[in-house]
């Protein structure tokens, strides 16, 4: 059995082909830049060259590639954008409106784009998170197929239009907790998406779409298209994936508060017992190692409020159940900038975290805990699979 997951993040996208019959630690392996990242790199690039541009694909993760946006427009020039593509860059298509970014149907969208190889004519950035036909060049290079099962992560705040999102995605957050907080609470099969997670729900119709079967929309209303609802895939966000993936390594002792600094955001986690009982999320940007370190004690002592991180530009907390820190055996620190913590002097890191602090690796490559969170999210929603990564 073969699994092809896919972390898309704001630095990076991480991706495993897992293989049941080689050990873990064989597992196919890629680092690659993120497609917001590559997406701002060809805005980027129409901008200097003094190109108008078209916008086409679907919504994806904003960030990198939205301030290129706003820097081509700014620059004087033109952008394009069908209205799937334009949520990229805002829930309110009005509000996106008044950037100065003219919706076009997608039948204007392809007329442009059919023009964009002419001098003066926009050229077509197709918006997108997963780009399957990439990953399958690259892999075929080296003679490997891309597997039928997969597993997607990206960073859903929700369709929130009319509020905050990171309200929003709190809410979320909280409603998932309050069930339970298991691993299974976060991964969806493709009929299983949430309507309000529109970035994931746009991956799944695009992975459907590959492979010649209707979009997930359709498939929760016409149940009886042959394999629609079967689809060996899953979905989850991005922070829980990583939560989840770091408690694959043996170190990761429960209680624990997992934590991963990632390029973008920093997500810690209270886990008791496989379930995430509370949770932090802020901008790795407005952290800094002296408040990671007193909000991971807070937050096991159940002392972290949402209104704090919020006001301080993140996106909140929410606590259903503290253990105490003094009960937590293990502070698991995973994601590519765990350097916050990683170079601190013994003097720096606090007494009462220090003999609990791990970074994790999980079978051997910290990268790739999303990817690991992803696979148990996997084994998780296919139990007939009968492998579990997560066993404490």
């Amino acid at each position: 059995m073969r699994i092809l997951a896919a972390d898309i993040g704001t630095g990076t996208q991480d991706i495993l082909l897992f293989d049941s019959e080689k050990e873990m630690e064989n597992s196919l392996l890629m680092v690659m830049p993120s497609p917001t990242q590559v997406i701002a790199g060809k805005v980027g690039e129409a901008t200097g060259a003094g190109k108008d541009i078209v916008l086409t694909g679907t919504i994806m993760g904003g960030g990198p590639c939205v301030r290129a946006i706003r820097a081509h427009l700014q620059a004087g020039y033109s952008v394009y954008a069908t209205e799937r593509a334009a949520l990229t860059i805002h829930d309110n298509l009005e509000k996106v409106k008044t950037f100065g970014i003219r919706l076009v149907s997608e039948e204007e969208a392809r007329e442009l784009a059919k023009e964009g190889g002419k001098a003066g004519n926009p050229v077509e950035i197709v918006m997108q998170d997963f780009d399957l036909e990439a990953v399958s060049k690259a892999l075929s290079g080296f003679g490997v197929t891309i597997p039928e099962r997969l597993a997607v992560a990206v960073q859903d705040h929700g369709n929130a239009p009319d509020k905050s999102n990171r309200v929003y995605r709190f809410e979320l957050f909280r409603e998932f907790i309050e069930k339970g907080g298991e691993l299974e609470r976060f991964v969806y099969r493709v009929e299983e998406i949430p309507p309000a997670f529109t970035r994931m729900k746009a991956q799944a119709d695009y992975l459907l779409e590959a492979e010649g079967k209707p979009g997930a929309s359709e498939a929760l209303e016409t149940p009886e298209v042959p394999g629609t609802p079967g689809i060996r895939a899953v979905f989850m966000d991005t922070g829980p994936a990583a939560i989840f993936g770091a408690l694959t390594d043996p170190a990761a002792r429960q209680p624990s508060i997992v934590v991963n600094v990632g390029n973008g955001h920093t997500l810690g986690a209270l886990v008791l017992e496989n379930r995430i009982t509370a949770l932090f999320e802020h901008h790795s940007s407005r952290m800094d190692p002296e408040k990671l370190q007193d909000y991971i004690i807070r937050l096991a002592d159940g002392k972290l409020g949402f209104d704090e991180v919020f006001e301080d530009g993140g996106h909140g907390a929410y606590i259903k159940e503290a253990t105490g820190f003094a009960s937590v055996r293990s502070v698991v620190v995973t994601g590519p900038k765990r350097g916050m913590l990683e170079k601190l002097s013994e003097r720096e890191i606090r007494p009462e975290i220090s003999d609990k602090l791990h970074f994790a690796a999980p079978f051997g490559s910290m990268m790739l805990s999303g990817c690991f969170g992803l696979l148990a999210g996997f084994f998780e929603k296919y139990p007939e699979t009968s492998i579990k990564l997560i066993n404490h």
